[in-house]
């Protein structure tokens, strides 16, 4: 049975920073591309960053670049966004998404605000 566990989310202020994780199982990680996505409050879901499965390229979102690192531990079984200098148009659910499934996290509430 696939699953994709996020965690990490919360309430920071701006200019904080969070690390997000989203443990997989039932799947073999290593050889899949893994993204995160967000869905801010009334606006459709957009991606934020995806990495291979070696680790090796990463891409992100021009509103995240530079601010945002995705990463992966393929001995975990977990990918990583590390999300620095937050900002409130950073809030959202944010969802772990592996590709070559068409499979879905459940999501993590990130909140940005004073």
């Amino acid at each position: 049975q696939v699953q994709l566990v996020e965690s990490g989310g919360g309430l920071v202020q701006p200019g904080g920073s969070l690390r997000l994780s989203c443990t997989a199982s039932g799947f073999t990680f290593q050889y899949s591309g893994m993204a995160w996505y967000r869905q801010p409050p009334g606006k459709e879901r957009e991606l934020v960053a995806s990495i291979s499965s070696s680790g090796g390229h990463a891409k992100y979102a021009d509103s995240v670049r530079g601010r945002f690192t995705i990463s992966r531990d393929n001995d975990r079984n977990t990918v990583y966004l590390q999300m620095n200098s937050l900002k409130p148009e950073d809030t959202a659910v944010y969802y772990c998404y592996a590709p070559t499934l068409s499979y879905w996290g459940r999501g993590t509430q990130v909140t940005v605000s004073s």
